[in-house]
């Protein structure tokens, strides 16, 4: 009786409300802070993920190409393919270079886009062009007498290009080590940087930076765990950037995590991914080694 005369019961009846409403409102709170520490542990997973597809997704879109271009029919194939390193390398160069024809009897083209074939690389490769789109981004050889057919790998590609000679045209450079060049591997969590003469490191920098480790999910820990990461991350890059900026090469060669490569496009000669990690010294040479090899297909 007296709480409905000082109206105090409309009060209490006002709070039970409020009540209500904030244990609504947590439940959805807590709903949602479940909801973003699952995208979170969803996003780790699939950076995880991105460098085991890349080769996936690159042999998809090589048999899309190749049914597309196979217009009449034939389910063609490369006659061999090799993986080409050291003394091997050196010896298919040696080949090609020795290899001599009357003018305009050599055919070299530098092909960066499979999807995008040029006139006269098809022209030169009659049916076998479509072979040429799946191998690339390639340097294609042929002869006016079909003797030499091939494709290969190119680890420091020049520009696009396509020409008739009385020999190929092609740069060891682009190939092999050659020179004073800077090859540095980044990573989220790793940096590794050598300064080369040819094949030979003559000196070396790297460190590696600890980032958080796989979160638990739920609350708001969650959410400052995701933003310290990524703050981890941003100062790990900036390192690198910093002691790549103290290099005095003339070309850089930047490789490593597909996700990390955008951030040094526009410091570096070539940018490329690979999938050497480890102490940054081993994963250095580990990198060197697979950037440098080329794939020899036959056609």
């Amino acid at each position: 009786m007296l709480d409905r005369l000082l109206g105090r019961a409309r009060l209490k009846e006002r709070i039970a409300d409020l009540e209500e409403e904030l244990e609504h409102r947590e439940r959805q709170l807590e709903a949602e802070q479940e909801r973003r520490a699952d995208a979170a542990s969803d996003r780790q997973e699939a950076e995880q993920r991105v460098n085991r597809l890349e080769d996936r997704i690159a042999e998809l879109e090589g048999e899309v190409e190749r049914r597309r271009d196979d217009q009449d029919g034939v389910d063609r194939s490369f006659a061999a393919t090799e993986t080409l390193q050291d003394g091997r390398l050196r010896a298919v160069i040696d080949r090609l270079e020795s290899v001599e024809t009357d003018p305009e009897g050599a055919f070299t083209a530098y092909v960066a886009d499979g999807r995008d074939l040029s006139e006269a690389v098809r022209e030169a490769f009659g049916d076998r062009a479509a072979l040429v789109g799946r191998a690339a981004p390639c340097l294609a050889v042929t002869d006016d007498a079909a003797l030499v057919d091939a494709c290969l790998s190119v680890p420091n590609p020049p520009e696009a290009f396509a020409t008739w000679d009385d020999a190929f045209a092609f740069e060891r450079s682009w190939f092999e080590p050659t020179g004073s060049f800077t090859f540095a591997l980044v990573r989220s969590d790793l940096f590794a940087m050598g300064e080369y003469d040819g094949a030979e490191r003559v000196a070396y920098q790297g460190f590696d930076s600890q980032l958080k480790s796989q979160h638990s999910k739920g609350g708001y820990s969650q959410a400052r765990f995701e933003r310290l990461r990524d703050e981890q991350i941003d100062n790990h890059l900036e390192r690198c950037r910093v002691a790549l900026a103290e290099s005095d090469t003339d070309r850089l060669i930047v490789v490593g995590e597909r996700t990390v490569l955008d951030e040094f496009a526009d410091v570096a000669d070539t940018v490329s991914t690979v999938s050497a990690s480890g102490d940054p010294e081993a994963a250095l040479e580990d990198a060197f080694r697979e950037f440098w090899r080329v794939q020899l297909r036959s056609l």
